[in-house]
């Protein structure tokens, strides 16, 4: 039985911080030009006991040529395990920044068949917020042996995305989580490459999670905008992408939160789709 609920306030976090089980794991990543490093930031401060994350590096492909891929089920096995996570455990992600950072972490976990993660509400700011202490502290957990158990239906491969970009998402809810003015062609989507997958209906990450804040809307507000994309109809499946298969997690960590767990990404998103020019976009 999980001990905290999927999306955690702080001040319960606090209350949960002697428990042996817990795992806190800090995945923050530096992603705004002249934001310092991630690594340093954490090592700035962090939630007490919280181990690092890197996203980057041991929990991403390093044969893929796009950033933040899928790492293998081996892979993604042994970074989370040195950090302590395994039977028994629970795992609680927080961000220093943009809680999406957060939700790529609990995706990553969830994909390999692991569900008793929560997100912290709001992120380190949060914490903060509340009054509750923070740790310069360099932090480790005892490694553990994680066992992946990889649930491949909850990716969209390429193939796939190219027959709902061909029928114009007729069967499928394909939600494009970037900004609407990244949809819209009006500005880039990524690497200076502009478009969004034909048959894609808007639905920002920011309308579900505080951009300045981080923390998540309420959850009947989540759900009703949720039914205004098309993204909770009875038997349409559900496929999420953005540029490089970050933002997205959020939709479906807000799914998830509604109980809708079947939900897929798009891992490769705009940066595998736009780096074919023979491959259609749409724009306005």
């Amino acid at each position: 039985m999980p001990i905290l609920p999927k999306l955690v306030d702080a001040p319960t976090l606090a209350e949960h911080l002697g428990d042996d089980r817990l795992r806190i794991i800090d995945s923050s990543i530096a992603f705004l030009p002249g934001e310092p490093d991630e690594r340093e930031v954490y090592e700035r401060e962090h939630l007490p006991g919280a181990a690092f994350a890197d996203l980057r590096g041991a929990f991403s492909d390093p044969d893929s040529e796009h950033s933040f891929t899928n790492p293998s089920p081996e892979r993604f096995a042994a970074a989370i395990g040195a950090l302590g996570v395994g039977p028994g455990t629970h795992v609680v992600v927080y961000a220093q920044g943009w809680p999406i950072w957060a939700t790529r972490l609990w995706w990553l976990l969830h994909l390999n068949g692991f569900d008793d993660v929560s997100v912290l509400d709001g992120g380190l700011a949060a914490w903060r917020a509340a009054g509750l202490p923070l740790s310069d502290a360099p932090s480790t957990y005892p490694p553990a042996t994680f066992v992946p158990r990889p649930r491949p239906q909850l990716l969209a491969p390429l193939q796939e995305v190219e027959a709902i970009a061909a029928s114009d998402g007729a069967a499928t809810c394909l939600v494009n989580a970037l900004p609407e003015t990244i949809f819209r062609g009006e500005e880039p989507a990524t690497d200076g490459r502009y478009g969004r997958i034909p048959g894609s209906v808007s639905g920002p990450w920011t309308n579900l999670a505080d951009l300045e804040t981080g923390v998540f809307r309420p959850l009947e507000e989540q759900r009703a905008y949720h039914a205004s994309i098309g993204a909770l109809d009875g038997g349409r499946p559900v496929v999420a992408y953005c540029g490089g298969g970050v933002s997205a997690t959020l939709n479906l960590f807000s799914l998830w939160l509604l109980g809708v767990d079947d939900a897929r990404l798009y891992d490769g998103s705009l940066s595998e789709w736009l780096s074919d020019p023979s491959r259609p976009v749409a724009l306005g």
